[in-house]
């Protein structure tokens, strides 16, 4: 989220009545319902973490242990636990 100068998109009229309620402050515009995405759908992340998830899953399958992996994708060896368990529920 990036922030936008109100006077850069408000009518003078408008931002003249939202100062009435804030003045100077930040606010927050949430989105329309039917603009509303889900985590990661913008930025594709919520790929890019079930492709890694399932090449921790397989590693460990090729029998690698819960430290080497925890070490070499720079997560806890409780995520990595929690990745195999709900990898191995997909399976």
């Amino acid at each position: 989220m990036r922030y936008v100068r109100a006077q850069d998109i408000f009518p003078a009229e408008l931002l003249e009545i939202i100062q009435q309620y804030v003045d100077g402050e930040y606010i927050y515009i949430p989105r329309k319902e039917s603009e509303k995405m889900a985590w990661g759908e913008k930025s594709r992340s919520r790929e890019e973490t079930a492709r890694r998830n399932a090449m921790i899953y397989r590693d460990h399958m090729a029998g690698i242990s819960v430290m080497t992996l925890a070490s070499r994708y720079y997560l806890s060896e409780k995520s990595i636990r929690r990745i195999l368990l709900e990898e191995n529920k997909k399976g």
